[in-house]
This record gives structure tokens, C-alpha cells and sequence, in this order.
């Protein structure tokens, strides 16, 4: 037996091992449509159970990614570090799990993925935990820590996508995945706002690390043409994007109060954290709106042309662009214009996560998804949001000229601008993405596989 007959571990993740697979008892003439819709032959109520679970997780993996942001005014006031030196508590953690997730993604094509997947949820819980414990002379320690989350993260996002896939086909399957990462606006907007709500009642910002542990816990008792790399390309930028808003928005809006004379500076622990919470509802709603949009835009046009994908995508990162460009230069005179042209901005940007996720399952053959999610996951997460937050907050602090309240706003104002040319740049691969679609689906599409 060769590495690809056992490769593909595709029962669900609640089906037993010994369960059977093969005819239901719709009969035995031609196939009835909720067999084609359940192309694995399990029954639609547990593949739906299965993709509930998996999304559940998926949303505390998104929590825990953007806690550390909800309360990073502490972090910088607890270890008495700069602009740069915080920026590299999203940069050790990506870097980690963009590096795993090829690992992982050629496990995942070849083992057990149940299992896989567990462990890494179990090690990252303990990770987790170990880090809210970290005194204020060890901040290395709190970087290992959130450089060895990476580890489970990595084990999980590049595994279930593919999981889903297994499941369902045509349609049902961009649903389902639409569902799956509505979690990660969803879940980063609830990383906010949890972490902050929990620093303000409990008056420690450790305890924002601590209480999604339990929630954790308790859940694990060939790559195609050019329209994949194009894509990836494109999806990259969104990853800058929303990396660099993830853990630099909310700081940068309390530094808009402060320069405007609406906030107090931040003298001792806590800091005021009203952004984070107002920033966190901000990308739930958004996220959910923008995941939405995104697939029923699709799904319209599609109607008119097969490109209809890419250039949804398209239309979302270059509609996002002005809107986040507004977003950073009315900061500083009004709070309410800035959240809304952040509302829009961010509605746009979300409208690709789905999306991004179906284009790849469609143009990579089945036996190798697992291993080009792994591929796209590093390198959307290397070259960006793996280091554009330390890239913005480096910005940030060659620009500043002073240690005033002004140029602490100014530097990281001017550094965020970066985001609105990352996110046009983006447009242009989704249009060239548009190109190539249709000959690289049908490619994927009529792939027979060879006797290896």
C-alpha cells in the first residue's frame, strides 16, 4: 500500500472507525440527490453535526488569536515594552504556525486526522494556559509561549477545511464553508471583546488568556495552475490586512482619544479598553456581513459568468481600500466617521474568507487539499500577518520623532496607511486569478490519478 491508499482519512469527525461506508438504504438504482450531496455516505444530520463542532472550535481558535490585541495597552504597560518589540507577539505566533502547517497539512493527507487534530488542541489549551502565569522580567517567555500556540493552531486550520470538503459537494459545500469561517471575524471580534471585558472586571490582563481554556479542553476528549498561487497571492493581503488591524487598531483608536483630548493616557494598569470592546463588535458584525455578502454575491454571479469568484474577491479587497484609507485620516477629527468608514472597510475585506477557501478546493484535486492548504496557509501567513504587525509597529517607530502624544498617534496614523495599497495590490491578483479559473477547474475536475 503506497503513502496515498492510506492518505486520506476522510470519515467525519464524530464517525467511528468501524463504520461502514457505501449505499444508504435509498436503494440500489441510480444515486438519489441527498446521496450526491453527501458524497462520503454519511447522513446529512451528522456531516452537519460535524461541521458545527469544527466551526465551534474554529471560533475559540480565532478568540484566542486576538485577546492578546484586546488588551495590548496592558501588555506594553505590564512589560514596559515598545511599538515593535509588542508587534512580535503576532509575528513569533504566526511565523510558528505558517511554519507547522505543512506538517501538519502533509499529515493530515496521510494519517488519521481525528487524532491530529485533538492532540494539537490539547497542547495548544496547555499552552495557553501556561502563558497567563508569565511575570513581567520573563516577556521572552510569553513570546515562546505564543510561538508554541502555533503548534495546535497549525494542527486544527489546516485539517478541517478539508474535513468539510469531504463532506459535501457543489453548493452545500460553499455553504458549509461560509458557515465554517464566519468564525474567524466572529471569533477575532470576540477575542476583543472578551479579553478587554475580562482585564476590566478582573483588573488582569492574564485572565483574558485564561478563561477560554475549559471551552478549549472540553472539544477533544499537486497543487493546481496558476489560479491557486495567484489566489494565495491575493489571499496574502488580506492577511496583511486584517493582521495589521488586528492588533493595531484598537491602540491606535485609544491614541486617536488621547491625541483629540477624549481619553486619558494610559498611566497604570488597566488601560481604558472602550475600543477593543467597540472594535470587537465592530468585526462580528462585519465579518458576518461580509462573509455573508461575499457568498451570495458570488453565488449571483455565477449565474452571468464561472470568474464570478475571483472577482468578487476582487471587488471586496478594492472597495475595502478607500474605506480603510478614510478610516486612519478621520481619526483625528471624528471618532463616529471613523468607525463607520471602519464598518465598511472591514465589511469588504471579510467578503473573501469563504470564498478563498472554495477556489482552492475547487482546483486542487482531492488526495492533495490538505497539503495546499498547508501551502497557502504559509504563505499568506510569511508575507503577511506574520510580519505585518511587527512591520507596522517598526514603521510606526522609525517615523516618530518624539515621545509626545502626538507623535505616538502620528507614527502609527502614517504606518497603518500601508494597509490601503497592501489591499489594492490584493485586487490585482483577484483579477488575474479571473484569468486562469476556469481552465485550472476543469483541469481539477478531470484529474485521473495514475497508478502511484
Amino acid at each position: 500500500m503506497t503513502g496515498t491508499d492510506v492518505s486520506a482519512d476522510t470519515t467525519p469527525f464524530f464517525s467511528d472507525d468501524n463504520e461502514e461506508e457505501g449505499p444508504t438504504d435509498n436503494g440500489v438504482g441510480s444515486p438519489q440527490p441527498e446521496e450526491e450531496e453527501s458524497a462520503s455516505g454519511v447522513s446529512d444530520k451528522r456531516a452537519k453535526l460535524t461541521v458545527a463542532v469544527l466551526c465551534y472550535i474554529n471560533l475559540l481558535n480565532y478568540m484566542d488569536r486576538f485577546t492578546v490585541a484586546g488588551v495590548l495597552p496592558d501588555i506594553e504597560h505590564f512589560f514596559s515594552i515598545s511599538d515593535g518589540t509588542s508587534g512580535l507577539l503576532q509575528t513569533v505566533f504566526i511565523c510558528s504556525y505558517m511554519f507547522l502547517a505543512p506538517l501538519f497539512g502533509y499529515l493530515g493527507d496521510r494519517y488519521n486526522r481525528k487524532l491530529i487534530m485533538c492532540v494539537g488542541i490539547f497542547f495548544w489549551s496547555l499552552v495557553t494556559l501556561a502563558s497567563s502565569f508569565i511575570g513581567k522580567d520573563h516577556f521572552w517567555a510569553l513570546l515562546l509561549t505564543r510561538g508554541l500556540v502555533g503548534v495546535g493552531e497549525a494542527s486544527y486550520s489546516t485539517i478541517a477545511p478539508t474535513i468539510i470538503a469531504d463532506l459535501f459537494i457543489k453548493e452545500k459545500r460553499t455553504n458549509m464553508l461560509s458557515v465554517f469561517y464566519f468564525a474567524i471575524p466572529v471569533g477575532s471580534g470576540l477575542g476583543y471583546i472578551v479579553g478587554s471585558e475580562v482585564d476590566d472586571v478582573t483588573g488582569d490582563w492574564h485572565w483574558a488568556l485564561r478563561v477560554r481554556l475549559q471551552h478549549q479542553t472540553s472539544h477533544c476528549l499537486s497543487v493546481s495552475g496558476p489560479s491557486f498561487v495567484l489566489s494565495t497571492f491575493g489571499f496574502t493581503t488580506v492577511a496583511f490586512v486584517t493582521g495589521s488591524l488586528a492588533l493595531w487598531a484598537p491602540a491606535f483608536l485609544f491614541r486617536a482619544g488621547v491625541f483629540t483630548g477624549e481619553k486619558q493616557p494610559c498611566l497604570k494598569a488597566p488601560c481604558d479598553n472602550s475600543d477593543s470592546l467597540i472594535f470587537g463588535i465592530i468585526t462580528v458584525v462585519t465579518g458576518i456581513l461580509g462573509v455573508a455578502s461575499g457568498v451570495q454575491a458570488s453565488k449571483k454571479l455565477r449565474i452571468k459568468t464561472p470568474r464570478a469568484d475571483p472577482l468578487v474577491c476582487a471587488a471586496g479587497l478594492l472597495l475595502a481600500a478607500p474605506f480603510l484609507y478614510l478610516s486612519i485620516m478621520f481619526a483625528q477629527a471624528s471618532t463616529v466617521a471613523t468607525y463607520i468608514f471602519i464598518f465598511l472597510g472591514e465589511t469588504f475585506l471579510s467578503m473573501n474568507w469563504a470564498i478563498v477557501a472554495d477556489i482552492l478546493l475547487y482546483v486542487v484535486i482531492p488526495t492533495r487539499r490538505s497539503t495546499a492548504e498547508a501551502f497557502q496557509i504559509v504563505l499568506s501567513h510569511l508575507l503577511g500577518d506574520a510580519i505585518s504587525p511587527y512591520l507596522i509597529g517598526v514603521v510606526s517607530d522609525s517615523i516618530k520623532k518624539s515621545d509626545s502624544y502626538m507623535w505616538e498617534f502620528r507614527s502609527l496614523q502614517m504606518s497603518l496607511l500601508l494597509c490601503s495599497f497592501v489591499a489594492v495590490v490584493g485586487g490585482a491578483f483577484f483579477l488575474a486569478t479571473a484569468l486562469f479559473i476556469e481552465k485550472d477547474r476543469h483541469l481539477a475536475d478531470n484529474y485521473v490519478p495514475s497508478g502511484e
